[in-house]
């Protein structure tokens, strides 16, 4: 049997584990400086798009090839831990009011130039749009990313939690924060007193200490519950000072967001924060100004100079960081890249 360690059990730990655990000799030990419920991590906070083309208009093209990989990728995952429903891939729309056409105009032929014949962008007009969103009936112009979808962060977070938690070969420490000796496995075994073959640092930002260069990008989100709203698609607004992104839940439950701010903040979210993200959601569509705001949340999530993710190998040691606001959308592809570099190729 092979002992692994997971130092870290937000998005890219967990991940990594439910790859690992598909070889039946290894044996996984998991810790965790915060709860099991993953409320700590931004992970809870995502709103799970899997938008690799709306994402390339500031992204390299990496981030195009790894989102479209992992679209493949999430949906064994989550049909392994029970949840096959907390997957959608009905694509999203991007659309802007129209004194900022100019924006979305700009985005768009961003995509074109990036993407070759334009794949997986299809314009719409008013009547296009109406057919796939009747609510979205007073835009008169939009585009549809159809290869895009979501996963449901709040369902993958609790029913991974499960499934870990229950699985034999599983041992997991919450509330057991590890902040050093995370170079390599026998380093880590020396300080530690333990004996594992390989050991796998998922830490986001508690990694800072080994990785100078890491900082924290804010994200704010809104849940609202808006029973008068029928969006069934991730749905983003063009503004010249933000890009609103409204992801639906189930029973008329929306996650609001913007993208990032630059910032290492994680206080609760400001007044002006607030109103401009509910105004924009009430300009997107009329009757969000009768929704209840269920919850507000804020968190940072870990980014590296160039924005993209980093994997770090080492004697019997892998490090993966730096996902940016791209957790969801990167995070099998780019585990898978790191298994099949590291401890499968030595297995």
């Amino acid at each position: 049997m092979k002992k692994v360690a997971i130092i870290g059990a937000g998005l890219l730990g967990r991940v990594t584990a439910l790859n690992l655990l598909e070889n039946e000799e290894i044996e996984l030990t998991i810790y965790e400086k915060a709860g099991y419920d993953g409320e700590e991590a931004a992970a809870s906070t995502a709103a799970g798009m899997l938008a690799p083309f709306a994402e390339l208009e500031t992204a390299e093209s990496a981030i195009l090839d790894h989102g479209m990989r992992s679209i493949k990728l999430w949906p064994a995952i989550l049909e392994k831990i029970g949840i096959p429903e907390a997957y959608q891939q009905t694509g999203s729309i991007i659309t802007a009011h129209p004194q900022d056409q100019a924006e979305l105009d700009r985005f768009i032929s961003t995509l074109h130039a990036k993407v070759p014949a334009a794949e997986g962008i299809r314009t719409l007009d008013n009547r296009a749009l109406v057919e796939l969103e009747p609510s979205l009936k007073h835009h008169t112009q939009a585009y549809h990313l159809y290869a895009e979808g979501q996963v449901n962060s709040a369902m993958f977070i609790e029913a991974s939690t499960k499934y870990l938690l229950d699985h034999p070969r599983v041992t997991w420490h919450e509330n057991h924060p590890i902040d050093e000796g995370l170079s390599n496995v026998d380093t880590f075994n020396a300080l530690h007193s333990t004996d594992f073959d390989w050991v796998f640092d998922t830490r986001g930002l508690g990694a800072k200490a080994d990785m100078p260069e890491l900082r924290g990008v804010r994200g704010e989100v809104f849940w609202l519950d808006a029973p008068e709203v029928d969006i069934s698609r991730p749905t983003r607004l063009m503004h010249p000072r933000y890009k609103i992104y409204i992801v639906p839940r189930a029973n008329h439950r929306f996650v609001i967001g913007a993208t990032e701010i630059e910032s290492e903040d994680d206080s609760p979210m400001s007044v002006r924060s607030s109103l401009e993200l509910l105004s924009a959601v009430y300009s997107m569509h009329p009757s969000f100004a009768e929704a209840r705001i269920v919850k507000t949340k804020t968190d940072l999530r870990p980014t590296l100079e160039d924005n993209l993710p980093r994997i770090e190998q080492h004697k019997g040691f892998t490090r993966i960081n730096g996902l940016y606001r791209h957790g969801y959308l990167l995070a099998p592809a780019i585990v898978e890249e790191a298994l099949n570099t590291g401890i499968r190729r030595s297995a």
